[in-house]
């Protein structure tokens, strides 16, 4: 038995006897397979896990994803005649992705979020309140203005992001880039002369003024949370769970305060807004949508991380046509020659601008100019 057993041994360390191949020399040979300790699979698995959060396709498809079914529900739970809760509902996503991102944490399924810390939470405060204010001023575009007309509109964050780009991080902007800027404008302009045709009454061009303006204010608050996010992840590093949780966890007691002071919290108004046929359906939502805020945060940041600002602003653009045929399924949107032609027009100045940004990518350097004359 100890004879075969250091037979065995020989074989696996020589492979041969004599200097000649045995029959069971070569099935052992031919039967043997590369092994992998554990600690080579968890390597292996992790390197999979850093591949994917920096995978740019990956990154892209999940901004899609969640920006389509926030918009569809965001204007579902807002679209209400009466509804005037805003901050009440912004509290409620906050305190719901909270509470998610603490159970997954708990439940060991998120590894890279710490426990509190006080100096990150003071860097990342200023950038929580930008996205309030973004989610907050949409919210309130989208109470007054159709989804295809808000997602036509959201292009000329797009220039105000690029531009600011410009400013803060010393980028270029090429002469397609301008033609599509001329196109998402042109666009925007449509849509509007579009809308105030279908108007029938002072009352309803007055909603669509109310739209335009908050939509402006939008424009400018989602610009500046993009641009600062980049800035605050590129010196600090926060990973993509700090971002959401900083995020939710900042903003709760600003956001149930202000609700508290601003918001009319008698029962009349509360039976307005949540009125008995559709209150179970609009609270589903709203915890969806406190649910879908962690997706779209983590995506967000996600993107620009993987992309940059303006790609992820440039792939929001891109995602304006399905959320717009979305909006026009679910909510009766009017379907008039004015709105489809914007539409396809902010379309396709979405993918001029795409094909600019790819041909800005594949510019080579050109060599720096001589400072002198001397050969």
């Amino acid at each position: 038995m100890s004879d075969r057993k250091s037979d065995d041994v020989r074989h696996v360390s020589n492979g041969h006897r004599n200097g000649v191949a045995t029959s069971r020399d070569a099935y052992a040979h031919k039967q043997r397979f590369p092994s992998f300790t554990p600690a080579q699979a968890k390597t292996d698995a992790l390197r999979g896990m850093t591949s994917l959060d920096n995978s740019r396709g990956a990154s892209i498809f999940a901004y899609c994803l969640s920006s389509m079914s926030m918009t569809i529900v965001n204007k579902y739970v807002v679209s209400g005649s009466d509804w005037n809760m805003n901050l009440l509902y912004l509290a409620v996503q906050s305190i719901v992705g909270t509470l998610a991102i603490v159970m997954c944490k708990q439940a060991g399924m998120v590894r890279e979020l710490g426990s509190f810390d006080s100096q990150k939470a003071r860097t990342w405060f200023p950038i929580a309140l930008l996205l309030v204010a973004m989610i907050y001023t949409g919210n309130k575009a989208l109470q007054y203005l159709s989804v295809p007309v808000y997602t036509i509109f959201k292009n000329l964050t797009i220039i105000v992001i690029a531009y600011g780009e410009v400013a803060l991080f010393g980028s270029s902007l090429t002469p397609l880039t301008l033609v599509s800027f001329v196109m998402m404008v042109f666009s925007s302009v449509v849509a509007a002369w579009a809308d105030a045709r279908s108007a029938s009454t002072a009352a309803a061009m007055t909603t669509l003024n109310l739209g335009y303006g908050w939509m402006g204010v939008n424009v400018v608050c989602a610009a500046m949370y993009a641009l600062s996010m980049r800035k605050v992840i590129k010196k600090t590093g926060f990973n993509n769970w700090e971002v959401m949780y900083y995020n939710n966890l900042l903003t709760i007691p600003v956001l149930i305060l202000s609700s508290l002071l601003v918001e009319d919290w008698s029962s009349a108004n509360l039976n307005s807004n949540f009125p008995a046929k559709s209150r179970y359906s609009m609270s589903i939502g709203m915890i969806y949508s406190g649910l879908g805020a962690i997706f779209i945060s983590y995506s967000t940041a996600w993107c620009i991380r993987a992309t940059s600002s303006t790609t992820y602003a440039m792939v929001g653009a891109l995602n304006k046509l399905p959320v717009a045929i979305l909006g026009i399924v679910f909510f009766a949107a009017p379907v008039t020659l004015g709105n489809v032609s914007a539409i396809i027009l902010g379309f396709i100045s979405g993918i001029v601008y795409t094909v600019a940004k790819l041909q800005k990518g594949r510019e080579k350097p050109q060599p720096p100019l001589p400072l002198t004359n001397k050969r």
